[in-house]
């Protein structure tokens, strides 16, 4: 029996990208981009061991997805660019600590693999999953933090509609170190006042 049916799966589309839950026979892929992108990702992520890209890991990692994705509190998603017909995993996304009644809120973090970085994949991933945040799962904000030299994840957030609100000093241990983060978070009400006002600023054209 599957460990998700395909009908209840969370699962986010655009024309080029797919975000859903790991599968199982996602490893091999999985865990060839890890390894490719290990000292692209190193100055950024928890500190990752040898046993961390196993199958057994791997297979740990699955089982937690898809019970937190069941419970509601935490949606995994692996992040795939389409390639032709086929589609190629280029990173991981995931929206934690989702809370509702009185917060409504979840924290929002991603990875891209070193052969998809600067291709504004992460950037309309993240757009993708905080429409899912909003719409789908009728969150009212959403939370980000990133190391104050990554200017990369900055731009990410910034495109989307995030803004800076505060400053986090020894907010998590990254790669062994507990460091500093930049904090910044989106409301659907900022989220739907930009889409407004884009469509507003979108010339229009008359015959």
């Amino acid at each position: 029996m599957p460990l998700w049916s395909a009908r209840n799966a969370p699962e986010v589309r655009s024309d080029r990208l797919l975000l859903r839950l790991p599968q199982a026979s996602d490893f091999a892929e999985w865990r060839d981009l890890r390894l490719r992108s290990r000292d692209h990702l190193e100055p950024f992520e928890p500190s990752w061991s040898d046993l961390d890209y196993t199958r057994p890991a791997f297979s740990r990692r699955l089982r937690r997805a898809v019970k937190q994705a069941r419970e509601g509190t935490d949606y995994s998603f692996f992040v795939f660019a389409r390639d032709g017909r086929k589609y190629r995993l280029a990173g991981g996304l995931t929206l934690s600590n989702v809370r509702f009644a009185v917060a409504c809120h979840a924290n929002l973090g991603y990875w891209t693999g070193a052969p998809f970085a600067g291709q504004g994949i992460m950037t309309e991933a993240v757009g993708l999953a905080c429409g899912y945040a909003f719409d789908k799962l009728g969150l009212n904000r959403v939370h980000a933090a990133f190391l104050p030299h990554n200017a990369a994840s900055r731009r990410v957030l910034e495109k989307n509609g995030f803004v800076e609100e505060g400053f986090a000093e020894h907010y998590l241990k990254i790669n062994g170190r507990w460091e500093d983060h930049v904090l910044f978070g989106l409301t659907r009400a900022r989220r739907d006042a930009d889409a407004i006002l884009a469509l507003k600023d979108k010339p229009s054209f008359h015959l």
